[in-house]
């Protein structure tokens, strides 16, 4: 499946670094149920898009028959079928873990905070969305992290 690979991805990050906790796929054009069903379930027997091993299952397929629209005059050529994937993974701990040092970067030198401050915004708001974005960057690694230490185990 294309839109699994790195540079397929909306936000630079590789998603061979991480587990799946949800996938969508949404087909349209002329596209056969019977097929995306197939390569789904070659998918998820291969394990080619691995998935914490608390969700299983992993995809939802929707399929609208109707081709995609091209925008006259738009850089995009006119295709009878595309798929779109919006997905959930652990990788993305790596864009957060990104974002947060930069963030930290610009809060230290209090760069466009009197922006903010000029609309409204009270200065303790700044630290507090950093505090939350770490936290999250961090809730993404330990999800990352134990389904990783929990490949291998077997229940009884």
């Amino acid at each position: 499946m294309n839109s699994f690979e790195p540079a397929k991805q909306t936000v630079k990050c590789d998603p061979c670094h991480g587990k799946y906790m949800a996938c969508c796929l949404l087909y349209c054009g002329h596209v056969v149920p019977k097929e995306v069903n197939a390569a789904t379930a070659i998918s998820k027997t291969k394990h080619t898009v691995p998935f914490v091993d608390w969700c299983p299952t992993g995809f939802k397929v929707g399929i609208n028959y109707q081709p995609p629209t091209v925008v006259s005059g738009g850089d995009l050529a006119k295709v009878q079928r595309a798929v779109c994937t919006v997905s959930n993974t652990t990788a993305i701990a790596e864009a957060w873990a990104h974002l947060d040092r930069k963030f930290g970067l610009m809060y230290a030198k209090r760069a466009f905070v009197h922006w903010y401050v000029g609309e409204g915004m009270e200065g303790g708001e700044c630290s507090e969305a950093h505090k939350d974005m770490a936290v999250l960057e961090r809730d993404y690694e330990e999800v990352g992290v134990d389904s990783v230490e929990g490949e291998g185990e077997e229940e009884y």
